[in-house]
């Protein structure tokens, strides 16, 4: 059916749209992650998969940021929300394909953050990643870890694959980033995600699940002082060599 003129355009991913709407509800769990991974972004911004901007606002007062995303919809609520920035752009960018509006450009951070198993080829996105980054430029990455925990959300959400230390290890090193940091995150979201994706197999995150779970990340913050790390996700830091 033609999309009526003038309407907004609908994203095409209902659970991906879903599942941003509710995670903007989080506010505790998107700073605790912006937390854990703000000394790495640097002045020249390049975040990939912006979505509806749950992260982006956080380093959105940088000298140059650019705001990427596969989706017209979200490309739309980011020119919306900061479009009248004069350091912000929004950029249509699907990897690995690079626009050419952006083949030219370098960049001393790029932030990727939950987009990269979304992507079936990911050494050519990395690959994409790493040719836009000036050197010593740092790749922020935040990925799904621990194949087991696969399960009904990361297929709703089109995950291909979740991450291993191992596996993101020969990634980088196949593209020639230099790994400078590896380690896990979110430690407390592993029972809930198991439990929804492997034995209810439910498609979204309940949201009074999600709002419990926000309002006590204060102390989930404390992981980082345990013996043993392990996580829902992986933080790969990468840089490319000077």
């Amino acid at each position: 059916m033609t999309q009526p003129r003038n309407s907004s355009p609908v994203p095409q991913d209902a659970v991906g749209a879903a599942t941003l709407e509710r995670m903007a509800e989080a506010p505790a769990f998107n700073r605790w992650m912006f937390d854990r991974l703000a000394g790495w972004i640097g002045s020249r911004v390049l975040e990939i998969g912006s979505g509806i901007g749950n992260m982006s606002q956080f380093f959105i007062d940088r000298d140059q940021v650019v705001l990427t995303d596969t989706e017209s919809a979200y490309r739309l609520v980011l020119q919306e929300k900061f479009g009248a920035r004069g350091n912000v752009a929004v950029v249509a960018l699907s990897l690995p394909h690079v626009p050419g509006e952006l083949s030219d450009r370098r960049f001393d951070t790029i932030v990727c953050l939950n987009v990269l198993e979304h992507i079936d080829d990911d050494i050519g996105s990395l690959e994409a990643m790493y040719s836009l980054l000036e050197p010593a430029g740092k790749l922020v990455l935040l990925v799904p870890a621990f194949p087991g925990l696969y399960g009904s959300l990361d297929r709703a959400l089109g995950h291909y694959r979740r991450y291993t230390r191992k596996l993101l290890r020969a990634r980088y090193a196949k593209v020639g980033f230099a790994m400078r940091r590896l380690e896990y995150f979110n430690l407390a979201g592993m029972p809930g995600w198991w439990f929804t994706g492997r034995l209810l197999r439910r498609d979204l995150i309940p949201t009074g699940s999600l709002a419990l779970y926000d309002s006590l990340v204060p102390l989930f913050r404390w992981e980082r002082f345990l013996p043993l790390r392990v996580g829902q996700s992986l933080i790969a830091i990468g840089e490319r060599p000077s």
